[in-house]
């Protein structure tokens, strides 16, 4: 054997954790993978998750070459007749009914993958379609909302600075199996155990006791969806009791009063009952809080999948703006990522891109380009000549991942055309006329694009190839210019110039920029003319806040300098950025935007009815084994217990006559499901429990593994899609009404 060692970063969640591959180079087989001490940022710390790739590159069950539909079967075939018939297909279809009849939707795995990322916008931007729809619209589309209002960009996110707070409060989310979304913080466990050996607390508030809630200083429940409404009582709190001090803030903050004057109506008092949270512990953590010399409020899925996300959101900031710990050491910090996103801009962009068009069925205004993917089956599925007719899926399950996935199912097979670009037959993907394979995760290149993002420290990584692919594999961003190409009579060259040429006239010879003396012609000349995501990064390290400004001699940043350092860069604690990073009008933040005032009247309409909302209330959990529905074809993560169980409490299960092992129905307005109980006092009474991602039964798949050992239940099926959070347009996927019975 030939065994060679490869540096890169884990790909499948946000921490990337850093690991060293063994790869037999005459088999061209990985036979070895561990955890890379010397990386900076993750220091030798794995989870289970770490064989994923290994394990999806062999997975016989994989799809290696493109497949057609014919009948009930699925036939290989080649790729350039494949490519040619989703061309044609969507040429005809836009021909005919316009380009809203083509539909786009786009799987949460794209932001693993630079290429994917990087090609992505310009391949949505090539269909002229306004019907884009996401996995981030039953993820995080309130923080995108409520960070486009603050700072003036829906991706610019203020991360916890973990590492040097001294108060950690956690709303609706679980870092330690997560390894901290929107906070990419590996081994969360230590993180906090460093937090609590230097006199620091972490509290938790969660409907259930969650992994991270065993190991915080306090774990508080909360009725879900009611986050706004518990930090709306902390704000009002703040302002009676003087300890409002947002410093240096209140200098570029406007709303100030305006915030106030809506907190009144929420004394914590009057949303104890709603919340489950008594007024005096309310009282006593917003103190507690405030008085700390550095703290961090941060919340995540769990405040922004339910029916006031946006507001939820929208308060975690303000919390932590009103206490001064917004852009401060141990508070709410802005990463300053190597390749410029975030970077200071010469102009505001201007009024936030909000129902500048609409869904056609209910009417539901776009925000930043996208639809919610609520309202997808609807506009499939309900008559009219401007309905959708065909359907692009990039690197998505969304008959899975989305609300009443069984209405969805059904309207998919009613599109005239499909085209997915996927690697597996699964729930959704089994509807298309046409897959496109993709190459996996170690048989390509990477760079840690968008988790630079929203790491606990500046940090750079590039992550070389780790197996060579075969000779007629495609990556995701080639795929994508290809079926650009063939539906736009171009090449996949030219969409490639377009993009660079572009690029690169953004970032050099601009005045004001850190490279306004280099012209196109010098730049071009150090970054060759390779295809694919390298000189994109390249350009981006070069130009960017620690490149070398194309100077080789100088000591900044270049692609080849990353490449040639085998783990993570540190590149140092976050740093304060504010005002300056602001893109908003004037560089001032508003703090009571319109669309963020209209929705309190609601919340305060609502107050009564969560605080005497009679039944059951259903919502999902993370599972360390499990990222969405990716791995469940994964042996190794898929043995052991059945995982998609019930969690209800003791007295619940008492009451309804449920037994640990046997099985429940559970029903909501759109659906029903019988999963296996598991009693468990870490559920909320009046709270049951279910993670997402399963349910893998359906006919005409190939997943062999997770059909056998993790089918589970979808409990999607259960989310209807009507609900969702009004400014945003998220899914509600938390907080769903439900009645249990024994089966």
């Amino acid at each position: 054997m030939a065994i060679e060692t490869v540096h890169r970063s884990c790909p499948i969640c946000e921490a990337s954790c850093g690991i060293v591959v063994d790869v037999d180079r005459d088999a061209n087989k990985v036979v070895a993978i561990r955890g890379d001490e010397d990386d900076p940022r993750s220091r030798g710390y794995l989870c289970p998750k770490v064989f994923a790739p290994q394990a999806v590159h062999e997975d016989p069950d994989r799809i290696r070459r493109p497949l057609r539909r014919i009948g009930d079967r699925f036939t290989e075939i080649g790729w350039d007749e494949a490519l040619d018939l989703v061309g044609s297909r969507l040429k005809a279809i836009r021909a005919a009914h316009g380009p809203d009849a083509v539909a786009t939707y786009i799987g949460n795995p794209t932001g693993h993958n630079v290429g994917a990322m990087l090609w992505t916008t310009m391949f949505i931007g090539t269909l002229g379609s306004q019907r884009i729809f996401s996995g981030a619209t039953v993820d995080q589309w309130p923080k995108n909302l409520s960070c486009r209002i603050l700072y003036g960009d829906a991706w610019l996110f203020p991360i916890p600075d973990l590492d040097r707070t001294d108060f950690f409060l956690c709303l609706g989310g679980n870092p330690l199996i997560s390894q901290g979304s929107l906070m990419s913080a590996p081994n969360m466990a230590a993180r906090l155990r460093a937090l609590h050996a230097r006199g620091g607390r972490s509290v938790v508030i969660d409907p259930r006791r969650t992994e991270t809630a065993e190991l915080a200083s306090q774990h508080l429940f909360i009725r879900p969806g009611t986050d706004p409404l518990l930090l709306f009582a902390m704000v009002h709190t703040l302002f009676e009791e003087g300890l409002v001090r947002p410093g240096r803030l209140a200098d570029f903050t406007d709303g100030l009063d305006t915030i106030r004057e809506l907190a009144r109506d929420f004394p914590p008092e009057t949303v104890a009952a709603a919340t489950g949270i008594d007024a005096p512990t309310i009282r006593r953590l917003t103190r507690d809080f405030a008085a700390a010399e550095r703290a961090v409020c941060y919340g995540r899925l769990g405040t922004c999948t339910v029916e006031f996300g946006t507001l939820a959101s929208w308060l975690v900031d303000a919390v932590n703006l009103l206490t001064g710990n917004l852009d401060r050491a141990g508070g709410l910090m802005f990463p300053r990522p190597a390749t410029g996103q975030g970077e200071p801009v010469a102009q505001d962009t201007g009024p936030v891109p909000y129902g500048r068009f609409r869904s056609r069925v209910r009417g539901f205004p776009e925000f930043d380009g996208q639809l919610p993917v609520a309202v997808l089956a609807e506009e499939i599925d309900s008559a009219g000549e401007d309905r959708v007719r065909a359907l692009i899926t990039a690197a998505g399950n969304p008959v899975l991942s989305t609300p009443n996935g069984e209405r969805l199912s059904r309207a998919l097979a009613s599109l005239d055309f499909m085209v997915s670009i996927d690697i597996y037959l699964n729930e959704t993907t089994s509807h298309a006329d046409v897959i496109l394979p993709t190459t996996t995760a170690f048989e390509d290149t990477n760079f840690d694009f968008l988790f630079q993002t929203t790491s606990v420290r500046n940090m750079v990584r590039y992550s070389p190839r780790v197996v060579t692919p075969p000779a007629d594999a495609k990556p995701h961003w080639a795929v994508l210019m290809e079926v650009a190409a063939r539906l736009n009579d171009t090449t996949l060259e030219s969409y490639d110039d377009f993009m660079f040429e572009g690029m690169l006239a953004a970032v050099v010879g601009q005045p004001g920029t850190r490279c306004a003396a280099v012209t196109p012609d010098m730049a071009r000349a150090k970054l060759g003319n390779v295809r694919g995501p390298e000189r994109f990064i390249d350009l981006l390290l070069r130009a960017g806040p620690y490149g070398d400004g194309f100077d080789d001699t100088a000591d900044g940043l270049s692609l080849a300098k990353v490449q040639h350092v085998p783990h993570a860069i540190d590149l140092g604690p976050l740093q304060p950025r504010l005002p300056d990073i602001l893109r908003t009008p004037g560089r001032r933040i508003q703090l009571a935007h319109d669309l963020l005032v209209r929705d309190v009247g609601r919340l305060k309409r609502a107050l009564g009815r969560y605080a005497t909302a009679p039944g059951l209330v259903l919502v999902s959990r993370r599972q360390l084994r499990n990222m969405n529905s990716w791995l469940h074809n994964v042996e190794s993560l898929a043995r052991g217990r059945n995982r998609c169980t019930l969690l209800i409490h003791p007295e619940d299960a008492q009451r309804i006559g449920l037994r640990s092992g046997g099985r429940a129905r559970v029903r909501s307005r759109v659906g029903e499901v019988s999963p296996e109980v598991e009693i468990s006092d870490e559920m909320m009474p009046g709270v049951v429990c279910l993670p997402h991602g399963f349910g893998h039964t359906a006919p005409g798949t190939r997943l062999s593994v997770a059909a056998r050992l993790q089918p589970g239940v979808n409990v999607n099926q259960l989310a209807d899609e009507l609900l969702l959070d009004e400014p945003s347009g998220n899914s509600v996927l938390n907080g769903i009404p439900v009645e249990v019975f024994p089966a």
